[in-house]
């Protein structure tokens, strides 16, 4: 899937490998997944990230989103990024804050409560 966003968008999604032995610790990129919620996000760039257990709590996810926002700047032609996250998901939420999602506000996906998140372009 990542390879067709990457065709569509001109983004998508990288892994993420730990520098001292090129172990994947997870993945982070943007994605538009066409995702029916309220508020509406058609159409920008949303912003994910995912990883292993045991890389949690080391720094590898604020290093890669804030990677991943910095190439956003330069290379996607978009007023924002968002990104979606389950309330009780403390971790992310920090990751969110600390990479410059300012914006939180209450949303609803599947039925269901969500945090969305906005990132102004910069």
């Amino acid at each position: 899937m990542s390879g067709g966003l990457w065709l569509i968008y001109g983004y998508g999604y990288w892994a993420v490998e730990r520098k001292e032995d090129g172990l994947l610790v997870g993945q982070v990129g943007l994605a538009d997944f066409k995702r029916e919620m309220t508020p509406s996000i058609e159409g920008i760039p949303e912003a994910g990230w995912i990883f292993a257990p045991d890389a949690h709590g080391r720094g590898y996810a604020s290093e890669a989103v804030s990677a991943l926002l910095a190439w956003a700047d330069e290379a996607v032609d978009a007023p924002e990024i968002v990104a979606i996250i389950d309330p009780a998901n403390a971790p992310s939420i920090r990751v969110a804050e600390r990479c410059g999602f300012n914006s939180r506000e209450d949303a609803v996906y599947k039925g269901d409560p969500i945090l969305l998140f906005r990132r102004p372009a910069r």
